[in-house]
């Protein structure tokens, strides 16, 4: 199997997945993996996630430049490359609207608190971007401060982006971002939450360290901020 036809199927499992568990309704989200260096391979727009075909798959260029597919390029396209530009180590892309975490996005609630282990050591926290039109360039500007050291960026009043080396990390990035919510949700009705402790953090993140072989990963670096730095006045 070549490798094309193999991201174009992972492409259609998971957009199915998505729509699967309700990540996505109608003809929402989006998602791609980078070919080769010149190359992306991306969900067209105005076609639901859970009905696409391997055929229906569209490969753009660098600028966002349709190159190969007979479908038009999804609209949010832009996002899609900032990231890639700004992220070598990046080969694919999950946008969604997984209801709990879309539901904090819109509340204007990022989840930051280190509440579960999992989350510290997977992706530190994830942290809400101002709100920027989709299918505009500023989205993009509004993401750009967080995508050099998170994998995960909620979205305001619009969802959720995950990004990894594979298409299947993104993906579950994406689940983890929704499990996490709803874990954040019950602490809210439940009127307290109990933050693991910095030396509880410390050690998580020690332990992540030596998985990664000595590599820290970007995204478990700031777990105390989660927003863009202020612009000099």
């Amino acid at each position: 199997m070549s490798v094309e036809r193999k991201c174009r199927e992972e492409i259609v499992r998971y957009g199915r997945m998505l729509h699967e568990r309700g990540f996505v309704a109608a003809m929402d989200g989006n998602l791609s993996i980078r070919l080769d260096k010149k190359r992306i391979l991306v969900t067209p727009t105005c076609l639901s996630k859970g009905a696409m075909r391997s055929s229906d798959l569209v490969i753009v260029d660098l600028d966002g430049k349709r190159v190969s597919g007979r479908r038009n390029v999804t609209s949010e396209i832009g996002m899609h490359l900032l990231i890639y530009r700004m992220r070598s180590d990046i080969r694919a892309i999950v946008h969604a609207h997984p209801p709990t975490a879309t539901g904090f996005a819109a509340a204007g609630m990022a989840l930051t608190e280190p509440l579960v282990c999992e989350v510290v050591m997977g992706l530190g926290c994830i942290p809400l971007a101002r709100y920027g039109t989709p299918g505009t360039s500023e989205l993009g500007k509004t993401l750009e401060p967080f995508v050099p050291q998170y994998d995960a960026i909620l979205m305001s009043n619009h969802g959720v982006v995950a990004y990894g080396d594979t298409i299947e990390h993104a993906y579950m990035k994406m689940e983890t971002v929704e499990h996490f919510a709803q874990i954040a949700l019950v602490t809210h009705l439940l009127g307290r939450q109990q933050p693991l402790s910095g030396v509880d953090i410390e050690k998580l993140l020690l332990a992540r360290t030596k998985y990664f072989g000595g590599r820290m990963p970007a995204s478990m670096m700031p777990l105390a901020t989660a927003r863009p730095p202020e612009k000099a006045s």
